[in-house]
């Protein structure tokens, strides 16, 4: 039962997109472990995207695209609270363009799925990504780590963003931030990361995404089967 209704909403997700941009996903999987929904999106650009990127529009193609995402997530939420009989209480998203995939992550009031079990040193995922995040900014104030199913792990950091990050998101640069962090850090836990040997498995993507206001973050990491 739980299966199909992950199947119904990687469904409507992808039907939504397609109406929206033109073009859908070429898959669309949804995870429910607990009380987080996770959809991975790959083969996902439109057109107009495509060519964008191809002249390096990168920061442009962003923008776009999280204004649009951001209007369809509380029809989502929407469909996901009816579907499992709960209420969506946070949402994340982020997009990996050279590897044309991206994530929409859903934290819920309640369980709605079973927990999955895991035999990953969770210990060590979070020290390294203690490390990592302290390269870039500083050392999170708290790390837990999610284990979704085997191929995908969610980690939430509480209290990452330093003093002069916080002055730039009250001076109103938070776009300009998000996009430049976003990048910085994707590119220090892809090259700096030892996380391929904590998980035994090759590492697909790494999504990242935060919540300004509540000072957190959650990151995503999607490993190859």
């Amino acid at each position: 039962m739980e299966q199909k209704k992950e199947e119904y909403i990687s469904s409507y997700i992808s039907k939504l997109l397609r109406k929206k941009f033109g073009r859908g996903p070429h898959s669309c999987q949804t995870t429910v472990s607990k009380n987080h929904l996770v959809t991975y999106i790959r083969g996902f650009l439109s057109p107009m995207e495509d060519i964008l990127l191809e002249h390096g529009q990168d920061k442009y193609v962003d923008q776009a695209r999280t204004v649009i995402i951001t209007h369809l997530l509380d029809e989502i939420k929407g469909v996901i609270q009816v579907t499992f009989g709960v209420e969506v209480i946070e949402e994340y998203h982020d997009w990996n363009f050279p590897n044309n995939s991206g994530v929409l992550i859903f934290i819920l009031d309640k369980e709605a799925g079973q927990e999955y079990k895991t035999d990953v040193d969770i210990q060590r995922v979070e020290l390294e990504v203690g490390r990592i995040s302290f390269m870039v900014e500083k050392v999170p104030d708290k790390i837990n780590t999610y284990p979704i199913s085997p191929s995908i792990y969610l980690i939430e950091r509480k209290g990452i963003l330093i003093q002069i990050e916080k002055a730039l998101i009250e001076k109103g640069f938070e776009n300009e931030l998000k996009f430049t962090k976003d990048e910085l850090e994707k590119t220090y836990f892809h090259r700096n990361g030892r996380f391929e040997d904590i998980f035994n498995k090759s590492v697909r993507d790494i999504f990242i995404d935060w919540n300004f206001k509540e000072d957190k973050s959650f990151i995503a990491f999607v490993l190859s089967p």
